[in-house]
């Protein structure tokens, strides 16, 4: 079973950056992909940026393109996610997520999740 660790979430001004870090133990991380989910108050949650086992395939939500970096190193079994140019729509507890493949993400392990509130 694996288990994942957000962290470096926080209060940002509008324009301002954070960078949010995942730990994965339990498993063999360099063989998953992984992503970034968030949830805003009274929204569902959406999927952010994800990254496949090798890092050589990312994918990110349209919202996020440009602005958000996902990245990942195998040695440190730790995913980031670097966010530039945060606007207070970026606002909601981020989760770090793990499978076998990033179309099945969604499906798989997940951390407690980690708060970013942007503030204008």
């Amino acid at each position: 079973q694996v288990q994942l660790v957000e962290s470096g979430g926080g209060l940002v001004q509008a324009g301002g950056s954070l960078r949010l870090s995942c730990a994965a133990s339990g498993r063999t991380f360099s063989s998953y992909a992984m992503g970034w989910f968030r949830q805003a108050p009274g929204k569902e949650r959406e999927f952010v940026a994800a990254i496949s086992w090798g890092g050589g395939t990312t994918d990110y939500a349209d919202s996020v393109k440009g602005r958000f970096t996902i990245s990942r190193d195998n040695a440190k079994n730790t995913v980031y996610l670097q966010m530039n140019s945060l606007k207070p729509e970026d606002t909601a507890v981020y989760y770090c997520a793990t499978n076998h493949a990033i179309a099945t993400l969604s499906s798989g392990s997940w951390g407690q999740g980690t708060q970013v509130t942007v503030s204008s």
